[in-house]
């Protein structure tokens, strides 16, 4: 068995080119499975440590005035790495770093083969939550009781290598050999204990038996379980007593459950419209416990009634909370048995054909591609689902997923050998099979546009944070081109390189390629590359020639123009028809091209290899002629019922551009595409009224007013004891052009009310440059030392990975825009304050905002009132509802716009959230008033 010495190396910071060195050294040695040795030193790097590496390690100047030099140690470390592997988390830091000194010492580095655990655990572990030394070890149960120290990140390295190389033992042995022949590129010298590893499994007759070997490739085993016997007692109010009342069903398996009156009014609000089949729209305020509310009426129902009821959310997150934790509590409390499933769009599962051909067909490739590969070939001995979201690709491997997800595969033939096992099959299968399926809203809607038939089988359905379906809708019943996704998909089908997609195709059928020559494919595929990114320079200075007046920015820092074909330059607007019509023309050509391609296949064979080129063509066919219909419908057409508009990057390539469109007016097209084709339809939210008032969403949907119940339910929590509201009267109005000064004096605010909260602060901006500017303006007088500032677009990572940040920080205050505004949960003492800077009201510039307001205009009614302030009353009500998460939470909103308090519709904000103490004066008496409240 082989020998591993396990190493760990705290430094005075990343760049030993730079001057850093190594301050301590930690090494574990690993021999026949057993930890053997342990060793560490401090080590004098003969410069002071800066006070941040002091800061993350403890190390300080006196720990290592009186330690050896990295040349004393020399020899020791080499006598302890010669005939092993050398394991490091990160290993080209740990051994580039080392080498770097031993080069430096004398002159000859280390020559050993290397691990990377973690790259190890990237692969063997593909379904961990996350690949840093704390997360795996939390994983893996392995205490870390000194973080960042040389030796103690050592030994938990060792530990984790050890269970890392148990797991993959375990692997069978068509797993560890399709690793074996792709693992080329890896940091890890696997090859010769892949061949260990195989040479044992060669002579084992039986594999595990919760898997199966199908074309070389190991499978889970799909589990499959058997019809039960449902009963349902008779009366759905026996049935909610018996799961809410107290010492009820809830009680024995929630400690401290109380029943909440608005809870079993929503459910039995659910239940009521189930039964007359009716639409009904509940607003259910924080504290409700909605998911529960609804769930209770839908699985009576679905069990009873022996029909399936589908709900549909809009956030993985929420998804998330029904699948792993609503739903398998309710199955095991309640009296009978249930089944749910999730289902995802295609382009979430795993083509197992597409996979398969990949596997085989290149061997030419990156090496993110190549530890997605790997990561695959173990998840697919673990996974049901083939879901992507189960585990975390590299960067470039979430562009490899693309060529090998089901969506990828188009139309999968049931004779196909991969049918049987294909994943996004099962998905379906088992939501046909459950009582309650549980989807998302772009799913729901690219269902009722394209008529799929996934939701025929569903006549009711639960749609929660239903605020979000109008714009998920008009997404969906609109369209998006830009010059990347045109670009990427001719990549994708090949062209101008050897061993792409056509030329395999191409070489695989000689006689097909004298009559189809490559470069006739090659020069086509150019001359649309070419005409695409013509078209789309031209549009791009097109818009920025355009007055400021006609340019809005976006939340994301792009510049938005809308266009109407017909009110457009004639000039202008002949040549991007011209331009356009050419691009249209070359694609087709190419359309042409893969026609004669697939034709030619189909009359010569009926292989199975065939049948797959034959499903390719059919494929990209499919995919150019839908960027054709995109063309002709953004550019070529003129549709009064539709917005469409030009987003560019104002600092990105010339070609970075993205034409969109979408309906002025989604309400009737989803009344003729799914309410009047559902028995009942539930739509809930914390957000669906203004006012008290479900006007706006009833118009907004195209719900019919006198069908759909109508049902608020007010938050149990006691809200006038749980927050104050403070609005300042002493700031600068921004209408009289006066931002910089508004921007500084919400600066000083936000200091002065995060020194009361100790941080622990949420500033919500509608503006992106507003945050941008107020984010540096406060940088430079605010000491890191005191305040962590973390901001959505100038800090790196998601909005997850920034909350986690902000939680993470005693002192932090977390800027955010756009999503920041809901979803985002930080209960409990994480979160004292929140700052809203700006009322939302949409830009009255913003493309679809300025064409449906024009169209309310015709109708003789008034924008703002019809449109602006509820929308921006919704907004700024999912806004407030970020302080308040539980009945213990207890915080200050301010909103530093005086038009809640000033202006005549400022009433429509105060009075559509809780009901709270107010306070509006001065920004000095405000802090004081909080001080003494807090």
């Amino acid at each position: 068995m082989a020998k591993y010495v396990v190493v760990d190396l705290e430094t005075t910071g990343h760049t030993p080119k730079k001057g850093d060195k190594i301050i301590e050294i930690g090494m574990v040695t690993i021999e026949d499975g057993v930890i053997t040795d342990q060793y560490k030193s401090f080590v004098n790097p003969e410069q002071p440590i800066p006070t941040f590496i002091t800061q993350l390690t403890g190390i300080t100047d006196d720990d290592v005035v009186d330690a050896p030099l990295f040349d004393e140690l020399v020899d020791d470390i080499v006598m302890r790495c010669e005939g092993a592997y050398f394991v490091a988390h990160h290993v080209q830091f740990d051994l580039g770093f080392l080498n770097y000194a031993l080069e430096e010492a004398h002159g000859s580095p280390l020559k050993v083969p290397v691990l990377d655990t973690v790259e190890l655990a990237r692969i063997f572990m593909p379904q961990a939550p996350g690949f840093k030394l704390s997360q795996l070890s939390e994983f893996f149960k392995v205490q870390h009781e000194d973080p960042h120290r040389a030796l103690a990140d050592a030994y938990v390295t060792s530990e984790i290598l050890l269970k890392l190389l148990e797991k993959a033992r375990q692997l069978p042995y068509e797993a560890l050999y399709q690793i074996s022949l792709i693992q080329g590129r890896l940091k890890s010298d696997l090859s010769e204990i892949l061949q260990e590893w195989l040479q044992e499994k060669a002579f084992r007759t039986k594999e595990r038996d919760d898997l199966e070997i199908f074309r070389g490739i190991a499978l889970k085993r799909e589990i499959n379980t058997e019809e039960e016997n449902h009963y349902v007692q008779e009366g759905f109010d026996p049935f909610l007593d018996e799961v809410l009342k107290p010492e009820g069903l809830m009680s024995q398996y929630v400690h401290n459950f109380e029943e909440r009156k608005g809870q079993r009014d929503m459910s039995s609000t659910i239940y009521d419209a189930f039964q007359s089949h009716t639409h009904a729209l509940i607003e259910a305020e924080t504290g409700t416990g909605k998911s529960l509310a609804y769930l209770l009426p839908s699985i009576y129902e679905s069990v009873g009634k022996e029909e399936r009821v589908m709900i549909s959310t809009h956030t993985t997150h929420l998804q998330s909370q029904l699948l792993e934790k609503e739903i398998p509590m309710l199955q095991k409390i309640l009296p009978f048995p249930f089944r749910s499933a999730l289902l995802k769009g295609k382009q979430h599962y795993l083509s197992l054909k597409k996979f398969e051909y990949e596997l085989q067909a290149s061997t030419d490739n990156n090496y993110d591609v190549v530890l997605t590969k790997c990561m695959i070939l173990v998840w697919l001995t673990e996974t049901n689902t083939g879901d992507i979201e189960e585990i975390q690709l590299p960067s470039s491997g979430a562009i490899f997923w693309r060529k090998i997800s089901a969506e990828a595969e188009g139309y999968l033939d049931p004779k196909s050998p991969w049918y049987s096992r294909s994943f996004y099959q099962r998905a379906r299968k088992n939501a046909q099979k459950a009582h309650i399926v549980v989807t998302n809203h772009s799913l729901l809607c690219t269902d009722i546009i394209y008529d799929y038939g996934l939701l025929s089988s569903y006549p009711k359905i639960i749609i929660d944070e239903a605020h979000h379906l109008e714009s998920s809708a008009a997404k969906h019943f609109g369209l998006k081109l830009d010059y990347v996704s045109i670009q990427y998909l001719l990549n994708e089908m090949g062209g101008n390189k050897s061993g792409d997609w056509m030329s395999t195709l191409l070489s695989s059928y000689p006689d097909l390629a004298r009559k189809q020559k490559l470069s006739n494919w090659d020069n086509t595929v150019q001359m649309i590359k070419e005409d695409a990114d013509e078209l789309f320079r031209y549009l791009f200075t097109y818009v920025s020639k355009q007055k400021n007046a006609n340019i809005s920015l976006n939340d994301v820092g792009r510049f938005q123009y809308r266009y109407v074909p017909e009110k457009e330059s004639s000039t202008v607007w002949s040549t991007v028809r011209e331009m356009a019509n050419r691009v249209s023309f070359h694609i087709r050509d190419a359309i042409q091209f893969l026609h004669k391609c697939k034709n030619w296949i189909s009359m010569t064979e009926t292989s199975e290899e065939s049948a797959r080129w034959t499903e390719d063509l059919r494929m990209y066919t499919e995919r150019l002629e839908m960027v054709i219909d995109s063309i002709d419908q953004l550019l070529l057409s003129d549709d009064n019922q539709m917005v469409k508009w030009i987003e560019i990057e104002a600092y990105g390539a010339r070609n970075s551009v993205f034409i969109y469109s979408e309906p002025i007016e989604v309400g009737s097209l989803l009344a003729d595409y799914f309410f009047n084709h559902k028995e009942s339809v539930v739509l809930t939210s914390a957000t669906l009224t203004m006012n008290d008032s479900f006007s706006f969403m009833v118009k907004r949907l195209g719900l019919n007013r006198n069908l759909t119940v109508q049902k608020k339910i007010e938050s149990p929590f006691q809200y006038e004891n749980q927050v104050q509201l403070l609005v300042p009267n002493d700031f600068p109005s921004i209408k009289s052009g006066n931002q910089d000064d508004f921007i500084y004096a919400t600066c000083e605010a936000i200091y002065s009310l995060a020194t009361i909260s100790k941080g622990r602060m949420l500033v919500l901006f509608t503006s992106y440059e507003m945050l941008k500017q107020t984010h540096s303006i406060m940088k430079e007088f605010i000491n890191t030392d005191e305040f962590m500032l973390i901001a959505q677009g100038v800090s790196s990572g998601s909005r997850s990975r920034l909350k986690k940040n902000f939680q993470a920080f005693d002192q932090a205050i977390l800027f955010g825009t756009s999503s920041f505004w809901e979803g985002v949960d930080i209960p409990g003492n994480d979160l004292s304050s929140l700052v809203i800077v700006r009322l939302p009201f949409q830009p009255p510039n913003h493309p679809v905002y300025e064409a449906k307001a024009e169209a309310i205009k015709e109708n003789g009614k008034n924008p703002f009132m019809e449109l602006s302030l509820p929308n921006a009353v919704i907004r700024f009500k999912q806004g407030f509802g970020r302080l308040i998460r539980s009945s213990t939470d207890r915080g200050l909103v301010m909103v530093c716009d005086d038009r809640i308090m000033k202006a005549k519709y400022g009433k429509y904000f105060t009075q559509s959230i809780p009901k709270v103490p107010v306070q509006y004066a001065s920004t000095n008496d405000l802090m004081e008033n909080a001080r003494r409240w807090l």
